[in-house]
């Protein structure tokens, strides 16, 4: 079992930044990759970012190129997104995921890629 704990949330105005926490605990030595998803009212999870625990490799939606970042500490087991430049499209509730097992190409954008989910943080942003 591998626990999650999304951080950082909350309400920016467009053009301001906000970085997102992922702690997380457990069986960690197993993680293949952790990612970020969103998904906002009445729409389905979407990939947002992924980074490789074994070398740090990242991947990214094409859409977020550019405004979002994602990062991790391995020594305090963290995963990191910093998003800037937020536009009110971005407010949605931010979902980190474990994958703990290899996945290649746009498989690893899909949610059911992912084993272990944390239960999300929301990110508002006002025009």
């Amino acid at each position: 079992q591998v626990q999650l704990v999304e951080s950082g949330g909350g309400l920016v105005q467009a053009g301001g930044s906000l970085r997102l926490s992922c702690a997380a605990s457990g069986r960690t030595f197993s993680m293949y990759a952790m990612g970020w998803f969103r998904q906002a009212p009445g729409k389905e999870r979407e990939f947002v970012a992924r980074i490789s625990w074994i070398d740090g490799s990242t991947y990214y939606a094409d859409s977020l190129k550019g405004r979002f970042a994602i990062s991790r500490d391995s020594a305090k087991k963290t995963v990191f997104l910093q998003m800037n430049s937020l536009k009110p499209e971005d407010t949605a509730v931010y979902f980190c995921a474990a994958d703990m097992s290899y996945c290649s190409g746009y498989g690893c954008h899909e949610p059911k890629s992912y084993d272990y989910w944390g239960q999300g943080t929301q990110v508002t942003v006002s025009s």
